[in-house]
C-alpha cells in the first residue's frame, strides 16, 4: 500500500486542503485500482468521475479529449425526420453530376476537384434538406436565413445540386471554369463572379473559419443594436481538417466561446487527408482538434464511425477496440482503408489478445465494410443527429468533427489515395462502378454512347426532385443563395462636411483627426448615424478616437460588468451591449473580418451598414492583403482608413512602423478606391463621394467598391476650401474623372517658358513640396514652378487604362492625367512620402518629361525633418532635384545644381 504521507500535496501547492488525510485516501484508492485492475480501468474511472462532476455543476475543468468514438451513440440518435431513400437518391445524383462536370472539363485541361465533395456529400445534403434556412424572407422583415460557408474544393457538388433544383442547366455545367465569356461557373465560391448563388468566398483557406466567427458575432451585434433581429440566423462553416493548419482557422476560437456564439457551427470534414498526403501521419487530427476546440470552450461532437461499427463495439467488453483506435496514427488508418481483411487482422487486431478475440467473431466482409467504408460522415442518420444536437446546444459554439473517406464512392482508384486531390477525371469504367455503388438507374448504353460521360437528371416531376423542393420550401427557399434587396440611404446633411471645408483656423490638426471628427458628426445623423460601424484594432487612442467611447460605446455582449478605472473622467472607457464601436484588440485579421461582415450586411441581412476600419497603415494591406481580396470578392462596401500613413510622418517608430508602400499594395485590388488626401476638406469631399457611390439613394447605381484613404498624424493648419470648392477641382482625379468617352483634339503647342517645372504631390508631401516651390521662386529665379496636387495616382491610372482599352475599340478618349497636365510647360517632378513606384503609376500618360522622388527602402527612427533628408524628399532636396531636371534641359546651369546642393548641405 502506498505511503499516504507521500501522496500529500507539496509545499508548493497553493490550494488549501482542509482534510489532507481524506485527500490521501482518494489517492490511495486510485493507486489501488491501477495496481489491481490496470491503468486503463483507473483512467476510465477518473474520466467518468470528472464527467459526472461537470454534469452536476461542480466547478471542474472539462476534459480536453474523449475516447475515439462517436459522441452520440446509435441508441441516442433522434428519429430521422424525412424520407431517407429519397435523400439517398438526391445525394447520389449530386455525386454523379459533380464527378461528370469535373471529368468533362478535364478534356480542355480545366479539371476541378472531385474527392472533397465525394467525402463530404452527406454533410452538405443533410444541411440542405433539414437545417439551412433560405432567404425568401429577406427584405420582408422575416429574417435573413442562414449563412453558409462552403468549403471551396466542394463547389462542384453545390453546382450539381443547383442543377438538380433547376437553377443551372447542362450548358452551365459545361462552362465550369470557363468564365471568359461572362456566363461560366467560377472554380470556387466567388460572389463577385456568381452573385446570385455564392454569398461567401472561402477557397483562400483559413479565411472561411475566421470570417464565419466574426459573421456570427456581427449577427449578434445587429440584434443588440436594434438594427435587425438575427436570432433565427445560424452560421454554418464547412471546413477541411487540413485547412485547420492555417493560423487564421483557429485564431478566433476563444472569441466565439467567450461571447457564447451558439449561433455558429463548424463542420470539419475529417477525411484525414490534405493536398499531398495525410493531415497528421503520425498522430490523430480528430483528437488534436477536439482538444483545441474544447480548450477554447467549444461544444465538440464527434461523428466518426458508421453503423457497421456498432457490432464491433458491442463485442468490445474490455475497451481494447477503443484503445486501439485511439493509438493507431491516421496514416496507418488510411492504409487499412486500402488493404484486404488479412492485413487488417494482422496489423490492427493482432495488437492484443482481446482484439484477436473480437476479430475471430468477424467475417472478412464485416472487416472490409468497417475499415473501408463505414464512417459517420457517410451516414445521414448520424449526420442528422449531430446537426440536431448542434442547433439545440446553447451557450457555446459547436464544432462537428465528421470522419469520412476522401474520394468515397469514386472507386478504389480514388478512395483514401494520397494523390486524389490532384485527380481530375474518372474513366467510363470508374463511372460504371460509381453508378453501381450509388444504385443509380443509368444504363451502360447511356455511358457508352456519348463521347463524354453524360449528366443525369431524373426529371422535374421525379419524386426526389419534388421532395427536394418541398424541403426547401419548408426551410425558406433554395440554398445556397445570395439575395440583395436594393436599399438606398439618404444623403447626410452638409453640415458635417462644411465643418472640414471651413478649415481649422490657426489650430494644427492632422488629417487622421479630421476624419475622426467628420465621422463623429456623421454618426449623429438622424437617418444614417446608427448605421456607422467604427472598427479599430486596439489603437483608438492613437487615432484620437477616445472621444467616441462614452458617446457611442464599445460593443460587448456582456455589457460592462466592472467599474472602469477612468470612470470619473469625461472620456471614460464605456462598454455596452448596444455599443457601436468594435474594438477588437490587437488583431488586424479579426478587425478586417468584422469589417467584411459589416461591409456586406446590405446583402447578407438586407441592412446597409457603413463600416470604417481604421488601422496603423503599415499593418493594413501588408498584413491582411488576402482578406482584402476576399472582401472585394464578397462585394464589400465601406471605408478603410490607413492612419499614421507615410514613410516619414512617424517620429521615432522605426522600420516596421514606417509605411511607404501600402498604396502600392492596395493598388493591386480592383475594388479599392485609393485616395491620399493632403487636407481636411479633401477628406470631406472623398467621404461624401464614397457615401454617394456605395450607399446613395438610388440603389440601382450603387457600386461594389470600398474606399481606402491614407491619413496622417502630422499636425498642420488645415486651410479652407478655396472659393468654397475643392482646391484645384480639376485635380481631384478619381472624384471627378469623366466616365463617358470624350473626343479630344491636341491643343496648340505652348510657347516655351524658361525654367518651368511642374511639381506633383499628394498627401503630406504637398506641404514640403509647396515649401520647395517657395524656395525655387525666391532663391533661384522667376520661372514657373507650379505645385499640382493629386489625391492618388492609382485611380487616375485605372481611368487611363480604360482609355487605352477604348482606343483599341476605335474610341477617342484621353486619360484624365494627360488632360490635367496638357500644355503645362517644363518637366514633371513627382514628390511622395511613398516609394517612387506609387506616383510612377501614372508616368506613361504624362506627355512631359517625368521624374519622381520617393521614400524607397526601409523606414527608420528619427525626426520628420531628418527622415525626409535621409530619403531625399525634404524641401531642399526637392529644390536640388528640380534644378537638376531643368539642367538636363539646358534651362539651368549645372553649376547652379552644385551650388544648391552645397548650400543646403546635400553635397
Amino acid at each position: 500500500m502506498p505511503d499516504a504521507v507521500h501522496n500529500l500535496p507539496s509545499e508548493l501547492d497553493q490550494l488549501p486542503d482542509r482534510d489532507p488525510q481524506e485527500t490521501a485516501e482518494w489517492r490511495e484508492s486510485l493507486d489501488a485500482v491501477t495496481e489491481h485492475a490496470g491503468a486503463d480501468r483507473a483512467s476510465y474511472l477518473v474520466q467518468r468521475t470528472v464527467e459526472h462532476a461537470h454534469d452536476t455543476g461542480l466547478d471542474v475543468p472539462e476534459l480536453l479529449e474523449s475516447p475515439y468514438v462517436n459522441t452520440i451513440p446509435t441508441d441516442a440518435e433522434p428519429a430521422y425526420p424525412g424520407d431517407e431513400a429519397l435523400d439517398q437518391r438526391i445525394t447520389a445524383w449530386n455525386r454523379w453530376n459533380a464527378a461528370a462536370m469535373v471529368t468533362r472539363g478535364s478534356k480542355d485541361g480545366l479539371g476541378g476537384h472531385i474527392a472533397t465533395f465525394a467525402s463530404a456529400a452527406w454533410l452538405y445534403e443533410i444541411g440542405f434538406q433539414y437545417f439551412f434556412k433560405g432567404k425568401e424572407g429577406l427584405g420582408s422583415g422575416e429574417g435573413s436565413g442562414d449563412q453558409i460557408y462552403v468549403q471551396g474544393h466542394a463547389s462542384p457538388g453545390i453546382y450539381a445540386r443547383a442543377f438538380l433544383d433547376g437553377r443551372l442547366t447542362e450548358e452551365h455545367l459545361d462552362r465550369f471554369r470557363r468564365e471568359a465569356g461572362g456566363d461560366g461557373l467560377p472554380s470556387y465560391p466567388h460572389p463577385r463572379r456568381l452573385p446570385w448563388l455564392w454569398e461567401f468566398p472561402t477557397v483562400s483557406m483559413g479565411l472561411g473559419p475566421l470570417s464565419a466567427i466574426y459573421q456570427a458575432r456581427f449577427n449578434r451585434y445587429l440584434t443588440h443594436r436594434g438594427i435587425k433581429d438575427t436570432s433565427a440566423s445560424h452560421v454554418w462553416a464547412f471546413l477541411g481538417d487540413g485547412e485547420m493548419d492555417e493560423p487564421e482557422s483557429t485564431a478566433a476560437l476563444a472569441l466565439a466561446a467567450r461571447e457564447e456564439l451558439d449561433n455558429l457551427t463548424f463542420v470539419i470534414n475529417c477525411n484525414l487527408q490534405r493536398l499531398d498526403g495525410p493531415v497528421r501521419p503520425n498522430f490523430k487530427i480528430v483528437q488534436e482538434l477536439e482538444a483545441q476546440f474544447r480548450g477554447a470552450g467549444w461544444n465538440v461532437i464527434k461523428v466518426l464511425w458508421g453503423s457497421a461499427w456498432d457490432e464491433l463495439f458491442k463485442l468490445d467488453t474490455e475497451g481494447a477496440l477503443a484503445r486501439r483506435l485511439r493509438e493507431v496514427p491516421d496514416a496507418q488508418f488510411q492504409t487499412y482503408a486500402t488493404r484486404d481483411a488479412a492485413y487488417i487482422r494482422e496489423h490492427f487486431f493482432g495488437a492484443s489478445e482481446a482484439l484477436g478475440r473480437i476479430a475471430a467473431q468477424l467475417s472478412d466482409e464485416q472487416i472490409i465494410e468497417c475499415f473501408h467504408r463505414s464512417r459517420g460522415g457517410h451516414e445521414p442518420r448520424k449526420v442528422f443527429a449531430a446537426y440536431q444536437a448542434a442547433v439545440e446546444h446553447k451557450g457555446t459554439p459547436t464544432v462537428i468533427l465528421a470522419q469520412t473517406v476522401k474520394g468515397w464512392s469514386l472507386g478504389p482508384g480514388f478512395e483514401s489515395r494520397n494523390a486524389n486531390h490532384q485527380m481530375k477525371k474518372l474513366t467510363k469504367d470508374e463511372f460504371r462502378g460509381m453508378r453501381d455503388v450509388l444504385e443509380l438507374p443509368i444504363e451502360d448504353s447511356a455511358i457508352d454512347a456519348a463521347e463524354m460521360v453524360p449528366y443525369c437528371h431524373p426529371g422535374a416531376d421525379a419524386p426526389e426532385i419534388k421532395y427536394l423542393h418541398e424541403r426547401r420550401r419548408a426551410l425558406g427557399g433554395l440554398a445556397p443563395a445570395r439575395k440583395v434587396v436594393p436599399t438606398g440611404l439618404p444623403a447626410p446633411a452638409e453640415k458635417p462636411f462644411d465643418a472640414l471645408k471651413k478649415g481649422s483656423g490657426s489650430q494644427e490638426i492632422a488629417t487622421t483627426m479630421a476624419f475622426v471628427r467628420l465621422v463623429k458628426d456623421l454618426m449623429r445623423e438622424k437617418e444614417t448615424g446608427k448605421r456607422w460601424v467604427p472598427i479599430v484594432p486596439d489603437e483608438a487612442r492613437t487615432f484620437g478616437m477616445e472621444s467616441l467611447f462614452p458617446s457611442a460605446g464599445l460593443y460587448s455582449p456582456k455589457g460592462q460588468t466592472y467599474e472602469p478605472v477612468d470612470r470619473d473622467q469625461l472620456l471614460y472607457y464605456k462598454e455596452a451591449v448596444s455599443g457601436q464601436i468594435l474594438n477588437e484588440g490587437i488583431t488586424e485579421a479579426g478587425s478586417l473580418a468584422d469589417f467584411t461582415a459589416a461591409a456586406t450586411s446590405y446583402a447578407t441581412h438586407g441592412e446597409p451598414m457603413i463600416p470604417f476600419y481604421i488601422f496603423y497603415s503599415m499593418f493594413g494591406f501588408q498584413r491582411t492583403g488576402d482578406q482584402f481580396w476576399a472582401l472585394a470578392d464578397q462585394l464589400g462596401r465601406g471605408f478603410v482608413i490607413g492612419a499614421t500613413a507615410g514613410r516619414t510622418t512617424m517620429t521615432g517608430e522605426g522600420l516596421q512602423h514606417a509605411d511607404g508602400h501600402s498604396p502600392l499594395l492596395a493598388s493591386t485590388n480592383p475594388a479599392a478606391m485609393i485616395y491620399d488626401p493632403a487636407f481636411a476638406y479633401e477628406v470631406a469631399v472623398i467621404v461624401k463621394d464614397g457615401l454617394r457611390r456605395m450607399y446613395g439613394p438610388d440603389a440601382d447605381k450603387q457600386e461594389d467598391v470600398f474606399y481606402y484613404l491614407t491619413v496622417y498624424n502630422e499636425p498642420k493648419v488645415q486651410p479652407a476650401m478655396p472659393g468654397g470648392r475643392h482646391r484645384g477641382a480639376d485635380r481631384q482625379g478619381p472624384v471627378q474623372v469623366p466616365r463617358r468617352p470624350q473626343r479630344w483634339r491636341a491643343p496648340p503647342p505652348p510657347r516655351p517658358t524658361p525654367r518651368a517645372i511642374q511639381l506633383l504631390a499628394s498627401g503630406t508631401a504637398i506641404h514640403w513640396t509647396t515649401e520647395a516651390q517657395r524656395i525655387l521662386a525666391e532663391e533661384w529665379g522667376r520661372g514657373r514652378r507650379r505645385v499640382v496636387g493629386a489625391l492618388l495616382e492609382r485611380a487616375a491610372a485605372r481611368e487611363a487604362l480604360e482609355c487605352d482599352a477604348a482606343a483599341l475599340r476605335g474610341e477617342e478618349r484621353v486619360p484624365y492625367v494627360t488632360r490635367a497636365l496638357e500644355g503645362a510647360p517644363g518637366p514633371v517632378l513627382a514628390v511622395s512620402d511613398w516609394m517612387r513606384a506609387v506616383p510612377d503609376q501614372i508616368s506613361q500618360w504624362v506627355e512631359q518629361d517625368w521624374a519622381s522622388l520617393g521614400t524607397d527602402g526601409f523606414g527608420l527612427s528619427d525626426t520628420r525633418d531628418a527622415a525626409r533628408r535621409h530619403f531625399g524628399v525634404d524641401p531642399q532636396s526637392v529644390v536640388v532635384a528640380a534644378l537638376a531636371r531643368l539642367a538636363r534641359r539646358g534651362e539651368v546651369k549645372s553649376e547652379d545644381v552644385r551650388k544648391a546642393a552645397e548650400k543646403y548641405g546635400l553635397a
